[in-house]
């Protein structure tokens, strides 16, 4: 799958910079992890932002950045950020633009659109961020609340992608 406007400037209330433009944030790593969340009430999410957070340096000693975006206002990204102290950006998507840029898949049809806790899927995009670019590696689109990528996966999918 392939992404067409991959470049976006979003609100950040972890570590980076505010506003967070990933194009000029990119450009200092090799590769890039995109963490779509599902809503601010979706327990997955905590956890597997917190789990990514236990083993940031493994994405660190690769020179992957970390980015994990809410469809949610700035206000209750901010509550995350308070409680789990992320070592990587969080940003706030309130209209949920960004993800339907990346295509994050929904279910339910206009039900799941129209309510992120019942509709929206969690997704995970890779991107080589290499030469100057933002290209798509991989897309892990979720089927189920629960349905993401290990960490251990995601980074094998980022060791198959730096070799390269």
């Amino acid at each position: 799958m392939s992404i067409a406007r991959l470049d976006f400037e979003l609100p950040n209330v972890g570590a980076g910079p505010d506003p967070l433009s990933l194009d000029a944030f990119a450009a200092d790593y090799e590769a890039s992890v995109l963490l779509f969340q599902r809503d601010y009430h979706c327990g997955n999410c905590k956890d597997q932002l917190q789990d990514v957070a236990e083993r940031y340096d493994e994405f660190t000693e690769r020179n992957v950045a970390v980015v994990s975006i809410l469809p949610e206002p700035k206000a209750r990204a901010r509550d995350w950020q308070d409680s789990f102290e992320l070592p990587f950006p969080l940003l706030a998507d309130p209209d949920a633009d960004v993800g339907e840029q990346y295509d994050q898949p929904t279910r339910f049809g206009a039900l799941g659109e129209l309510h992120d806790l019942v509709g929206r899927m969690p997704q995970t995009v890779i991107l080589d961020t290499r030469n100057d670019a933002l290209d798509t590696h991989s897309i892990h689109e979720g089927d189920t609340p629960s349905d993401r990528p290990s960490i251990d996966a995601m980074l094998g999918e980022l060791d198959d992608l730096l070799a390269a």
